[in-house]
């Protein structure tokens, strides 16, 4: 175990016409997949629904291969997998495991530990204050 969290963001797509049953199935989730979920040691789970059933996930980790790990051993996340797999497009494989992981180009909280170094020194020096070290940067913008 790394100790140090990881945030794993991903992204499937919900078939358009069972989105109100994908909705339904996950108000609330079952009582053992959570149980699942958070005994693997995935923590500050969401899952976001846009326009046309895209669906965006977002869990924070210590370790994500032994999560994944568990869960690839866990009956009830299989069973619940196996459950929710005709609810997406074009996914082979059980949704856990298929769906597609998406990058983290920022992190506020990540940039802002990084920065403070660099702004208790502007504090000591008024004439860094404006240096671009702190500035907002062009890869750091939505």
């Amino acid at each position: 175990m790394s100790g140090q969290t990881t945030r794993v963001c991903f992204e499937l797509r919900v078939r358009p016409e069972l989105i109100d049953e994908y909705v339904a199935r996950h108000t609330p989730v079952r009582a053992d997949m959570l149980a699942e979920i958070a005994a693997a040691g995935r923590r500050n789970y969401s899952l976001f629904l846009g326009k046309g059933g895209r669906l965006v996930g977002y869990y924070e980790t210590d370790d994500d291969a032994a999560a994944q790990a568990y869960l690839e051993t866990s009956h009830i996340a299989a069973a619940w997998e196996a459950e929710m797999a005709p609810f997406f497009l074009g996914l082979e494989g059980r949704p856990d495991q298929a769906a597609t992981a998406l990058t983290e180009v920022f992190h506020l909280a990540d940039q802002l530990a990084d920065a403070e170094p660099s702004a208790s020194r502007s504090a000591d020096h008024p004439a860094e204050a404006g240096s671009s070290a702190s500035a907002p940067t062009e890869s750091t913008r939505p």
